[in-house]
């Protein structure tokens, strides 16, 4: 059986470029489009799809206001120029992230995925976007993330945060150290810093967040600093103020 997708998206040249390149999918059926949120709200929940591509910046209510509105739980894949919102995005449990512009190559991926989730006989998904997020944005407000998922070439990559050893500010990205690998993210650090749980992770200097779980030791440069060396043989040297905090027991 077709599976039911509608397109959410304010740009009519993206909208109809995605309408395009899933019509080249023959378990696919368009069965609708909206150009802004509260116009999404009332065709998903009118209409039912079992799928939804849906653009994060909207007219009128955003795409993760539209998820909060919802009656109806369709799977969901998101779609947005600006890898800042990947966090938002599979906070929220997404099905897949497609940074724009994608091509097909890129499209294929997340609708093997997407037809690999909605496989069951009665169309519905194993997994639902919108019960994702109603309880992320319901209970978890500015809870401390407890994963992310980043971009790893043509992949997306889940990270359970307690697995980041650190995170580096690297120009306009945060690099993401995890398992021996480096994952780039277009966030600044400071957003990293707000999200996750001050108990664990540090700002040591205005470049480096670590995780003291992947901490060896911190030991004396002079009278002033102090040095990080992490388990993995790295050695950070934080700012006077961090060091100042860590000598004081602040952080």
């Amino acid at each position: 059986m077709k599976r039911r997708v509608v397109i959410v998206e304010d740009e009519p040249l993206a909208r109809k470029t995605l309408r395009d390149m899933l019509g080249e999918a023959d378990w696919i059926e368009v069965i609708g489009e909206a150009a802004d949120g509260l116009a999404a709200v009332e065709l998903i929940n009118a209409r039912k799809p079992d799928l939804v591509f849906l653009d994060i910046n909207l007219p009128e209510l955003s795409g993760l206001d539209v998820l909060k509105r919802l009656t109806h739980e369709p799977a969901v894949i998101f779609t947005t120029a600006h890898d800042r919102h990947a966090i938002a995005a599979f906070e929220l449990a997404a099905l897949d992230y497609l940074l724009k512009p994608f091509g097909r190559a890129r499209l294929r991926q997340a609708l093997d995925r997407a037809r690999e989730e909605l496989g069951g006989a009665d169309g519905a998904a194993k997994t639902s976007t919108v019960a994702g997020a109603r309880a992320a944005l319901g209970a978890a407000g500015d809870a401390p993330l407890e994963r992310i998922l980043i971009r790893d070439g043509g992949r997306i990559v889940p990270v359970a945060v307690r697995e980041i050893e650190r995170i580096d500010a690297d120009g306009d990205y945060a690099a993401v150290r995890t398992k021996g690998k480096t994952l780039l993210v277009n966030l600044p650090l400071g957003d990293f810093e707000a999200r996750l749980d001050a108990a664990r992770f540090v700002r040591v200097h205005r470049s480096h967040l670590v995780n003291l779980d992947f901490v060896e030791a911190i030991e004396p440069v002079d009278n002033a600093q102090l040095q990080v060396r992490m388990k993995d043989g790295t050695k950070i040297t934080a700012s006077r103020t961090a060091s100042k905090r860590l000598r004081d027991g602040a952080i």
